[in-house]
């Protein structure tokens, strides 16, 4: 993906003091993630055994785009890196995908009513709704790939590891709790799974990917215990972070170029990849959680970047790994491991150096 010449100097050289400040603020991870999963960034042993896929990570990256041109770039924009929670947000395209091609008839529906599983059923995991597991609001409950809902439960993103996670808490109606757990999002993976009955990095590449141009260099791995066979044949579900391994590893450029593909209300030369109405339905707030859409990250109230528009959203991942796609503004930003306390300031100077 070649960078083009900001159309004026004053703008080459905001842009490149945002880009510099991104490049000089990388988060406090270490380089070896393994290392890094294994003394319990997330939970202490043994609930963060790792089952899935790990990598080192590379340095701070990241590119900017506005009205569909490159107009910054640093460091290795190409290194396909684990993302982490990132891949939530591409599990709500797919969804997107699913309601498009008529294998969800409503979100509101139960899952059960199309998905055939023991995951799916019984007086709780038997109504929860795909609305409720894009949301992040199911309470499902069980144990997939050897890994508990309870481990996550009571867990605060600002405080991984911290606080009360892990500990059990009495679980409300489906659709009246909002918790950010990655057992439940696996499970909405699973489901997808069913309904596609291809695994999902499959329509995810020949739907989205290879349409828009995307390298050959990203991969989306399953855990080592993920396997379900459908039709007689044994396929990986692959979970929705990597936060006991596996995920969606990319590079830059890619992510921006879904970025992209989103800024553009999900056509790309022409074609319409992924419905606009769906594009419309991630920015829609949770009424339990305003900054939350459908596995999408919002700026409700312009909280998570005052300068940024309200209209922004992001698919955020553990690390510092962000895509902001700002439609007011016609930008696209990506930023691998920057520290997530100075991303507003690195909004507000992206934001800046366009407006002029």
């Amino acid at each position: 993906m070649a960078t083009t010449s900001p159309s004026s100097p004053t703008l080459a050289a905001a842009i490149a003091t945002a880009a510099a400040f991104a490049a000089a603020n990388e988060i406090g991870w270490p380089r070896d993630l393994r290392a890094h999963l294994d003394s319990g960034y997330f939970e202490p042993p043994p609930d963060n055994a790792i089952i899935g896929p790990v990598a080192p990570r590379g340095g701070p990256a990241g590119v900017v785009m506005h009205r569909g041109k490159r107009i910054a770039a640093w460091g290795d924009t190409t290194r396909a890196d684990m993302t982490f929670s990132v891949a939530k947000s591409y599990l709500s395209l797919l969804a997107g995908l699913a309601q498009h091609d008529g294998l969800i008839a409503s979100l509101d529906e139960p899952v059960s009513a199309r998905v055939a599983s023991p995951h799916f059923a019984g007086p709780r995991n038997g109504i929860v709704t795909w609305r409720q597991l894009l949301t992040l609001t199911s309470e499902w409950e069980g144990t997939l790939w050897g890994k508990s809902d309870l481990i996550d439960r009571n867990r605060d993103l600002l405080r991984e590891g911290k606080a009360r996670k892990g500990e059990a808490r009495p679980l409300r109606d489906p659709g009246t709790f909002w918790e950010y757990n990655d057992v439940r999002v696996n499970a909405l993976s699973l489901a997808l799974l069913h309904l596609f009955r291809t695994p999902l990095p499959e329509v995810f590449r020949a739907r989205i990917m290879d349409p828009i141009g995307a390298s050959t260099g990203w991969s989306w791995h399953a855990y080592d215990t993920a396997l379900v066979t459908i039709d007689g044949t044994e396929m990986p579900s692959v979970p929705g972070g990597g936060h006991w391994g596996g995920g969606v590893f990319i590079g830059a450029d890619d992510q921006a170029l879904l970025g992209q593909l989103v800024l553009q209300r999900g056509t790309w030369d022409g074609r319409q990849l992924i419905p606009a109405a769906w594009i419309e339905a991630i920015a829609a707030p949770c009424p339990l959680k305003p900054e939350y859409g459908l596995l999408w990250w919002l700026n409700t109230a312009r909280a998570a970047a005052p300068a940024a528009s309200a209209r922004s959203v992001f698919a955020r991942g553990a690390g510092g790994n962000t895509t902001w796609i700002d439609p007011d503004h016609e930008i696209v930003s990506v930023t691998r491991w920057l520290d997530p306390d100075a991303f507003p300031t690195y909004a507000a100077r992206v934001v800046a150096a366009i407006t002029g």
